[in-house]
């Protein structure tokens, strides 16, 4: 069995839990240790199965309890190059830690992970398809535009963990100055709910099942508009909730329901 989990989703800290018989991985490191573990032990999860951190990309929010974390597990952390030199610089991870750059596939507790590249304004932001026997998980969380080479990682994974980072109507009337509103609606900025929708009905005709949609902005999105619109776009491809697919809005500030497969 398969069971994916985000523990916390968003502006304010990611992590994401996966396991599969031969062990477990996190991706990402967004809040304190202290929270991450105490998510873990909630799911029933085994802190000591980890066998290593995943890590999308630098910014602040996907690396800020790295270091404690990372000491407490005393496991390698992959990512690009550039996003480890970024976080040794930051702070947020030793330098003599165990660091590993990808620039190719490798195997994490039993399973293929897959690195793929995102279009976001970091360092090196990157996308992961993991491979735990016949069955993938697609993640891409922090992108401003799903290019070609991200739809051939997501096409034919069981479960896709993808960004709904804003309402178009919420970000054209927020506070946000203008040049935020530009950099976030940008190629290298995020995806928006209507994004993230069109993406997913066309994986689902495809033959992707499950779908988790994360990273909401807490100013410019809500998890009800978000379902809407990505429930809007499936329903418009033709596909029925429970029939066709199961998706899910990841949860702020605590673990998502799991998804077992």
């Amino acid at each position: 069995m398969i069971r994916f989990c985000p523990l916390f989703s968003g502006s304010s800290g990611n992590a994401a839990y996966i396991s599969a018989p031969g062990g477990a991985m996190l991706i990402d490191a967004g809040c304190s240790a202290r929270s991450t573990l105490e998510a873990l032990r909630s799911l029933g999860a085994a802190p000591e199965k980890i066998a290593g951190i995943l890590v999308t990309h630098d910014h602040n929010d996907h690396i800020r309890g790295l270091r404690v974390l990372q000491k407490r597990l005393k496991v390698p952390v992959y990512a690009a190059a550039e996003t480890l030199e970024a976080a040794i610089r930051a702070g947020c991870v030793e330098a003599d830690a165990d660091l590993r750059p990808l620039e190719g596939s490798v195997e994490v507790a039993g399973m293929e992970v897959t690195p793929f590249d995102t279009p976001h304004d970091a360092a090196h932001s990157l996308g992961f398809r993991i491979q735990a026997g016949e069955r993938a998980i697609g993640f891409a969380t922090d992108l401003g535009q799903v290019t070609e080479s991200i739809w051939r990682q997501l096409l034919g994974c069981d479960l896709v963990m993808l960004e709904a980072n804003y309402d178009d109507r919420l970000l054209a009337v927020s506070r946000y100055p203008y040049y935020l509103k530009q950099r976030i609606r940008s190629g290298t900025g995020h995806l928006s709910n209507g994004d993230s929708g069109r993406c997913i009905a066309d994986l689902a005709l495809r033959g992707t099942a499950r779908f988790v949609v994360g990273h909401l902005s807490q100013e410019n999105n809500t998890p009800q508009l978000a379902y809407q619109a990505v429930e809007t776009a499936l329903s418009e491809a033709g596909l029925a909730a429970g029939r066709d697919y199961i998706l899910q809005v990841a949860r702020r500030s605590e673990p998502s329901a799991p998804m077992d497969f």
